[in-house]
């Protein structure tokens, strides 16, 4: 058995902190990751959020507009006519008889009015709901995108629970504004004017005393507003945690019950879980508080109408048939005011919404290309690392002047303990991450002056924990490159002894994998992603710790491919095991951030220093 070197681990970030686990002693890393976002209530974050229906607007929205116009004149209509029923055809003024022929005539135009405005919601609610999900789709697609070109760091200080929380829950929660709320604040609005106009040519006396309660109600209920915008932010945090430790909790059920701590993971979600209801329950009470108020203030208001219509009509000043379309409308007045209470609670919501998904928008790649960056044109693969420092966090330095130089069509391994700075160096070549200071060319261009795409599609990498993604393993190689032959696809599967156990799956290369490819052994997963590194046929490419998951039969095979397939490109090794590094062009021996050896195998060995103090602890061991 030999023992592993394994590459370093980046440093915890301060994002990072230690919680206490619910009923025990121990601790456990609990991410610090969603902080409440205290911007105020602004109309320019509303405008940038309803900028996504400006490519609709043209479109649908006129004709949104010409059925929400003709459903509230509908609407708006009935009431007068029902006055005009009960004061000309029912109950006529002294010296007048009940006409049935304009009843009746007033029954069919309502009974047209009902049709006519139930034929216009239905095509308004059509088109809406059509607006709203293509302004879903296109919201949750910029976020996406913009969240493939966030660099390394961003996500380092981040579980990806958390970043599934904004592309999914968060932009749901704006579909209801988007497909009902926008327009219903339209209709509202416009009825709301329609309905004061009328109330005020019927009677501006009645008309003035029912309005007056508006602003009473509108005072009290700003109280609120600060209120129910944190308490529904403080859901979105506590909903983006639960995500992510549920993600955290899948990806690791094979750890927790190896060491039987399912229990311990229960409990700490129960106590996640109960935070989040107690938060929801917060905010549903203060939510809540509109309807009791609008309620409130509406009863003020009839108790205002009836007792100031019955005192104008004893003084035939108003009509019984005027008090009824009277009464019909403050109530249709009251249903808009109650709306737009909850609309603006639905405003607060999706304001909690949108300055997540903004936040994310807004963030800017740490690594980017300059304005001025250049294509950087096919290389041979000379690289130059000079003086090259670099700090994960302030004044904790992963690399401490590395000098390295490389020529085209060398392999380099990199060997040390855990912590040496080895994957650090293949992660800046690869500019995941940008140096402190000191200088990373490649065929004499500096990294920091290329564009990225450029530079990142002329290397590859294989990893330890290879990716697999769901689909077939055709897709999984073709992904190395996407116009790649079905031929192409199992010449290279061939190269690196794949071919053999892929066809003896029950679909061959067609069979479709489980989600990160666990119907497949670990060395059959990274035979895969060599298959899938040499497809892309990078001109530098990278294996770090590539083959400590492969049987020593099938790194024997591997071997033999890559002598071949390695020809002719800069390769840098990453590993621990002797066979893999023994033919190395040079090995450079890392320790705590600092370069303590290079040369090739026998010379270092002659040398009898770190390097040969590892290979013999290797040995010790086997």
């Amino acid at each position: 058995m030999s023992t592993a070197l394994n590459t370093d681990k980046r440093p915890q970030h301060e994002s990072v902190k230690k919680g206490k686990m619910p009923g025990k002693t121990g601790e456990r890393f609990v991410y610090q990751d969603d902080e409440i976002i205290e911007k105020p209530f602004n109309w320019s974050q509303l405008t940038r959020l309803f900028s996504y229906m400006k490519p609709y607007a043209k479109q649908m929205l006129p004709l949104v507009i010409l059925m929400m116009i003709l459903g509230t004149v509908t609407k708006l209509t009935v009431p007068y006519l029902t006055s005009m029923a009960i004061d000309k055809a029912i109950s006529p003024k002294a010296g007048g008889s009940t006409s049935l022929t304009m009843l009746y005539t007033i029954t069919a135009i309502v009974l047209v009015l009902y049709i006519i405005q139930w034929l216009a919601s239905t095509y308004r609610i059509k088109y809406t709901n059509i607006i709203g999900q293509r302004v879903i789709y296109d919201l949750r697609s910029d976020l996406f995108k913009h969240i493939q070109k966030l660099s390394f760091n961003f996500f380092d200080k981040r579980p990806a629970g958390s970043v599934l929380v904004r592309v999914t829950n968060d932009v749901n929660s704006l579909q209801e504004l988007f497909t009902n709320g926008v327009v219903n604040l339209m209709i509202d609005c416009v009825q709301l004017v329609g309905i004061v106009i009328i109330l005020l040519m019927i009677n501006w006396k009645l008309g003035l005393a029912v309005i007056l309660t508006v602003p009473v109600m509108f005072i009290i209920s700003t109280k609120l507003r600060v209120r129910i915008r944190r308490a529904w932010q403080d859901v979105r945090m506590k909903n983006s945690r639960i995500n992510s430790h549920l993600n955290e909790a899948i990806q690791g059920i094979r750890v927790t019950q190896a060491y039987t701590q399912e229990q311990e993971n229960i409990q700490f979600f129960d106590k996640m879980n109960m935070e989040s209801k107690k938060s929801w329950d917060r905010a549903s009470m203060l939510n809540q508080g509109f309807g009791p108020l609008i309620e409130i203030t509406g009863g003020l208001g009839t108790l205002i109408l009836f007792w100031l219509g019955a005192y104008l009509i004893q003084h035939d000043q108003l009509t019984v048939g005027l008090l009824v379309a009277f009464s019909s409308y403050v109530g249709n007045f009251w249903e808009p005011i109650n709306r737009l209470g909850q609309m603006y609670n639905q405003l607060l919501v999706a304001m909690a919404s949108s300055e997540r998904i903004f936040e994310f928008i807004d963030e800017k790649p740490s690594i980017d290309d300059k304005p001025d960056a250049v294509p950087l044109p096919k290389i041979k693969g000379d690289i130059k690392l000079d003086n090259v420092v670099f700090e994960y966090e302030k004044g904790r330095q992963a690399l401490k002047g590395i000098d390295l130089d490389v020529d085209a069509g060398q392999t380099i391994a990199l060997v040390g303990h855990t912590g040496s700075g080895k994957s650090t160096i293949i992660n800046l070549l690869s500019r995941f991450y940008d140096i402190s200071s000191g200088k990373i060319t490649i065929d004499g261009y500096d990294i920091r002056d290329v564009q990225l795409e450029t530079l990142r599609s002329q290397i590859g990498i294989v990893l330890q924990d290879t990716f697999i993604f769901s689909g077939t393993i055709r897709d999984n190689i073709r992904f190395g490159r996407l116009d790649a032959t079905d031929e192409e696809i199992e010449a290279v599967a061939r190269a690196v002894n794949a071919h053999e156990f892929i066809k003896k799956l029950p679909g061959g290369y067609d069979t479709e994998v489980e989600e990160r490819g666990n119907m497949l052994s670990m060395g059959q997963r990274q035979l895969l992603s060599f298959a899938r590194a040499l497809l892309a046929d990078p001109r530098i490419l990278i294996l770090d710790e590539a083959t400590a998951s492969i049987d020593t039969e099938t790194e024997l095979k591997i071997q033999e491919a890559l002598k071949v397939l390695l020809k002719g490109r800069t390769s840098f090794i990453v590993a621990h095991r002797l066979s893999t590094i023994r033919h190395a062009d040079k090995i450079i021996v890392l320790d705590h951030g600092e370069i303590k050896e290079q040369g090739n195998h026998g010379e270092l060995m002659q040398q009898r220093g770190t390097y040969f103090g590892l290979i013999e602890a290797q040995f010790r061991f086997i």
